[in-house]
């Protein structure tokens, strides 16, 4: 009886580690034209298993807002600031060790960009090509592009991204994040208003 408990234990902690070493999935996907917005978050296990996922706008969003801006009220944003001030190193150095553990697998693009000057069109949607281009040319999976709009003021956008996240490479940055004094302090701090 023992031997079977100890075999169904370690079957539980090699199933926790395959799925923490192969991570989790994260895909955004999105359509903004003119001001409306439609998209969908979504977060898998094992790159398949969904187990979380939101679409927007929803219904409750209007509800939201409300409730939004009475909490936001309440905070005193400068207190949250002063306490957030000594963090910064130990965040830069997290987003370092975060960036490390993260796999664009895909990030598709495209943006719809024009003003209601011609020119200015025309030389905003050059600067915007020649980033993309950098973009493109560095990273594999990054299919991004843009084109210019003639007909007035227009910025609409569509994507698909998926981020491939790590968890266990990303447990010790996080836990030596959480181990220094100043972002136990900030965490209370936020969480008490």
């Amino acid at each position: 009886m023992l031997n079977i408990l100890l075999m169904i234990i370690l079957i539980i902690i090699i199933f926790i580690i395959i799925l923490l070493y192969i991570g989790v999935k994260i895909a955004f996907i999105y359509n903004k034209k003119g001001s409306k917005l439609k998209g969908c978050l979504k977060i898998l296990i094992l790159k398949k298993i969904k187990v979380y996922s939101i679409e927007f706008p929803s219904e409750d969003d209007e509800k939201d807002e409300d409730e939004e801006d009475d909490e936001e009220n309440d905070r005193d944003i400068k207190k949250i600031f002063e306490l957030a001030k000594p963090c910064f190193e130990d965040f830069k150095e997290f987003l370092k060790s975060f960036t490390k553990c993260i796999h664009i697998a895909k990030l598709e693009n495209h943006l719809v960009f024009g003003l209601d000057s011609y020119v200015d069109t025309a030389k905003y949607i050059g600067c915007i090509w020649s980033l993309l281009v950098i973009v493109n040319s560095t990273h594999e999976n990054a299919r991004l592009t843009a084109e210019p709009s003639f007909t007035g003021s227009v910025l609409d956008a569509k994507g698909e991204n998926e981020l491939d996240i790590n968890i266990l490479k990303l447990i010790p940055p996080a836990i030596k994040l959480i181990s220094k004094k100043e972002i136990r302090n900030l965490i209370k701090g936020v969480r008490n208003g």
